[in-house]
């Protein structure tokens, strides 16, 4: 392994296991690898500690049977677990699979028999019930390994399952045996062996489990490394599922290439609380968490007293009119640059501090296109949002923007090492160490995967003057109307979504003369609205069929129509009577809507919306989060938004 100054390993040739024991070699106990919260106070696991866990998860894999070239699947949360398991399993020569946690029992029983895992390290008990409720038809899984005993007292009569402890135990006992067996077998790996499988977002159908090699998430390390200079021991904290390629990515590539620390939080409920005490240094997360995140702010914010929402509005101003000249390269005259710092003091710091992100050097959002509405929110309060771009099989986020050269409207930049490309048809094509190996088991869509060797994203964009990406949207999501006209739905359904009151909305007009949309109302955010007005509601349902409710969300919408042209205006809508949900297939794990189910789901409130009607009467079944099934009858109108 080369150096670059002694900061961070300029190019390392070798597996993830093999990565791991080097930065162990080189900090040893000096330096904190992984921070975990509990019982609110904070864990620190170091270099060394890092990798003896590893050691022990991997020999004690060997003591249960487990083999090289077998396979393990993680039902995991964050928290350090995941990393000990996964990195163990792949020093002896396992693939692994994360799988969401929040997915039904049925959908992962799917899952691990196209894995044909033999090995599965579950959370808890809820993830064990799930386990044993679909046991029969997991005959290759050989064992469940599950992490958090609590309330697994009953269940340790079944040699089936066992503890995470006692598989640890099991490792140093055969270290103790043979204390040389474990180097022996991460030495074998090779940087091209498969080291996981990620499964892809499956909008369009059931997902795909992309393989990425060693190689593959190295590099990208690398690639991160060297684009925004990290230095050993920053911080980054675990908050997207170890399910998504974004966690992946940096918990195994970026992490471990520069020596970073991991922080994992208590709980996601005190997930603000744990940004403030650890100071992060940079994050990437789903559009979603900034969406939801600016929603909160601005609707405290309106509950505020008129002095604060007077400072407020005038500071907002100020950071607005600030970054707006920083993102088109003008000076900022003296007196802007004191009313800034004077808004930063009383107005920006506090604020960020509270919601637990005053010490982000840098932020991300990916997985989803989001509103240039909420990133210039967030730059105007200070902190430094910027958009990000990538899929799963280019081994995670490529495209960055550049600090001095933030573009609302582009996802920036290619990383080092990483080529981008348009296509004649406009589709977004790349090239890297970091593209992935190919689907597993799925010769077909690997081949059409590729175009002379470059990964088809599946996207449409094209680049600008200075180089940077814009994406226009998913290449069959394209709207084409009846007039010809065509344009991506994410272009509206984004700016809809910046509405506090607006959780999700989707965008229909296909070969249609006009555009409906389908709304889902934010269930906290509007319930305040309603209790503020003395407005009573029990349920979702109830809520989103009420008439004051209608009018509040027609406002926000003729809002967003204001600033679209013609074309793009939205005609007509509905309130949907429940909240899209994964468990419906009508959202995939990661929150992207599945268009086409939904399409298919809801074509009868479609049609409405294009034939006249003002209301049309829904009977049918609905699911509850705790999975029974109730009966509803409601009338939902079709509100006209032109």
């Amino acid at each position: 392994m080369d150096a670059d100054k002694d900061n961070h390993p300029d190019s390392f040739s070798g597996t993830l296991p093999q990565l791991l024991m080097a930065q162990a070699a080189r900090f040893g106990s000096k330096q904190a690898a992984i921070r975990e919260k509990a019982y609110g106070i904070w864990q620190t696991c170091h270099w060394e500690d890092y990798l003896r866990y590893v050691k022990q998860v991997a020999l004690g894999l060997i003591a249960l049977g487990f083999r090289r070239g077998d396979s393990a699947a993680l039902i995991t949360d964050n928290h350090p677990e995941w990393l000990f398991a996964e990195l163990g399993t792949q020093a002896v020569g396992g693939i692994t699979l994360n799988l969401f946690t929040s997915a039904i029992a049925e959908e992962l029983k799917t899952s691990l028999n196209r894995l044909q895992a033999s090995v599965i390290f579950a959370q808890d008990q809820e993830q064990v019930d799930k386990m044993i409720a679909t046991r029969a038809g997991l005959d290759h899984v050989r064992h469940v390994i599950y992490i958090d005993p609590t309330g697994m007292r009953t269940y340790r009569n079944d040699p089936w399952l066992i503890s995470f402890r006692e598989l640890l135990e099991k490792g140093a006992e055969l270290d103790r045996q043979n204390p040389d067996l474990f180097l022996a077998e991460a030495r074998k790996g090779r940087p091209e062996d498969t080291a996981l499988l990620i499964q892809t977002s499956g909008t369009t159908g059931m997902p795909k489990m992309a393989m990425l090699s060693h190689r593959n998430l190295t590099a990208m390390g690398e690639s991160w490394v060297r684009a925004i200079s990290i230095q050993p021991g920053e911080n980054w904290i675990s908050i997207s599922p170890p399910a998504w390629i974004v966690d992946q990515m940096w918990g195994l590539g970026v992490a471990l290439q520069g020596g970073m620390t991991m922080n994992f939080p208590e709980t996601s409920e005190t997930v603000q609380e744990d940004f403030r005490e650890i100071g992060p240094s940079r994050i990437i997360t789903a559009s979603r968490f900034w969406e939801e995140l600016s929603s909160r702010i601005r609707v405290r914010i309106a509950d505020s007293g008129w002095m604060k929402r007077f400072l407020f509005a005038q500071a907002e101003r100020v950071g607005r009119s600030v970054a707006d000249r920083r993102i088109r390269g003008e000076a900022i005259n003296p007196a802007l640059k004191a009313l800034h710092r004077l808004a930063a003091l009383l107005v920006y710091r506090p604020l960020l501090d509270r919601v637990g992100c005053a010490n982000f050097q840098s932020a991300y959002t990916g997985g989803h296109p989001i509103s240039p509405d909420v990133i210039t929110f967030f730059r105007a309060i200070g902190l430094n949002l910027k958009q990000c771009y990538g899929l799963t099989e280019a081994g995670g986020i490529f495209q960055i923007q550049p600090d001095d050269e933030v573009k609302l409207e582009t996802v920036g930049k290619p990383l080092p090492g990483v080529k981008v490309r348009i296509a004649e048809d406009q589709e977004v094509l790349v090239s890297s160490r970091a593209v992935f190996q190919g689907y597993h088991q799925d010769y077909q869509a690997t081949e059409a995967a590729f175009v002379d060797g470059w990964l088809r994203t599946g996207d449409a964009g094209y680049l600008d003057r200075d180089g940077h990406l814009l994406i226009i949207g998913r290449k069959e999501e394209i709207i084409r109307t009846k007039s010809g006209e065509a344009f991506s739905p994410d272009f509206i359904e984004t700016r809809l979504k910046f509405s506090p009151f607006i959780k999700e909305a989707v965008i229909f007009g296909e070969g249609r003369p006009f555009l409906t949309a389908m709304i889902n109302i934010d269930f906290g955010n509007t319930g305040n609205w309603a209790e503020q007005k003395m407005i009573p509601y029990t349920t979702y349902l109830d809520l989103s069929q009420q008439k004051p409710v209608e009018e509040l969300i027609l406002a926000e919408i003729r809002k967003v129509n204001e600033q679209l042209p013609e074309v793009m205006k939205i005609h007509k809508f509905i309130l949907l009577y429940k909240l899209l949900d994964a468990d419906d297939d009508e959202l995939t794990r990661t929150g992207k809507v599945r268009r086409r189910f939904v399409y298919g789901l809801y074509l009868r409130l479609i049609e409405a919306m294009y034939s006249g009607e003002e209301s049309v009467r829904v009977k049918g079944k609905i699911r509850y989060r705790d999975g029974q099934t109730g009966e509803i009858d409601t009338c939902v109108r079709v509100i006209k938004a032109l």
